[in-house]
């Protein structure tokens, strides 16, 4: 038996526990980065939609123990893996009074900032001429959300086929294959608070739904066919407690 016939098992076993080393303290350093974005800034203290008659305008509102939007998720370089937090408001709305076709999930808004990617091709939000490079500034989103097992979470945005012509999607769609839309609505923090202002007409007119507050670390997938486009790995707060919608517009 030669030298090499003697030490290549050895070293293949060697590499193995390298590799497996190495996805595991990956696996653990995503944990630890997940747990740093979890500051004061993202534990919501109370939350409410406000109609303002005379404006025809709702306003979600949010308040936090920290600033809202100084945390922000560090890049990865790429989309896939991107990291995405968010400040969100599920409700009961309807898919249709948002602009998608009729189907079961959570109608959400959600406030989100990710550095890795831009996902409203028509907004300008940092206002410096490029429409490509705002998605670490504050913006919005409606998402629809449905229960999903494969993500710590519970819930990722519903995705479609391609060629699944059922699917109606609003116009300022990011072009993504899942229920998201990028409305451009104008987003308004100060300090501790955060407003969102949706004219009543983008909504259908709706005035009356029920809503929660929650606060999210997501992330986009798309390489794994285990794993969903846009999951929540972890939800930092829930205002309710336990997603119950209980709150209402005033």
């Amino acid at each position: 038996m030669t030298l090499s016939r003697i030490l290549l098992p050895s070293f293949l076993a060697l590499i193995a526990f390298i590799s497996g080393s190495s996805l595991v303290l990956g696996q653990v350093a995503l944990e630890d980065e997940i747990k740093a974005l979890n500051t004061k800034d993202l534990q919501i203290k109370s939350a409410k939609v406000s109609y303002m008659g005379d404006l025809d305008l709702l306003v979600f509102e949010a308040t936090t123990e920290g600033k809202v939007g100084k945390t922000v998720p560090n890049t990865r370089g790429e989309l896939n893996g991107a990291p995405v937090l968010g400040y969100v408001f599920p409700t009961s709305l309807k898919s249709e009074d948002v602009g998608f076709n009729k189907m079961e999930g959570i109608v959400a808004l959600a406030v989100t900032a990710h550095p890795d990617f831009d996902d409203t091709p028509l907004w300008d939000e940092n206002n410096d001429g490029n429409y490509e490079n705002d998605g670490v500034t504050w913006h919005t989103h409606w998402v629809v959300l449905g229960p999903d097992k494969r993500v710590k979470g519970g819930l990722s945005v519903i995705e479609f086929k391609k060629e699944d012509k059922s699917v109606v999607l609003p116009p300022t769609n990011p072009a993504m294959p899942m229920f998201m839309d990028s409305p451009g609505y104008s987003v308004v923090a100060s300090q501790n608070n955060l407003k969102v202002l949706v004219p009543a007409q983008r909504i259908d007119n709706k005035k009356e739904f029920n809503y929660d507050a929650v606060s999210a670390y997501m992330e986009v997938n798309t390489t794994d066919e285990k794993r969903p486009l846009l999951g929540v790995y972890e939800v930092y707060d829930v205002l309710s407690g336990d997603l119950s919608l209980p709150y209402k517009v005033k």
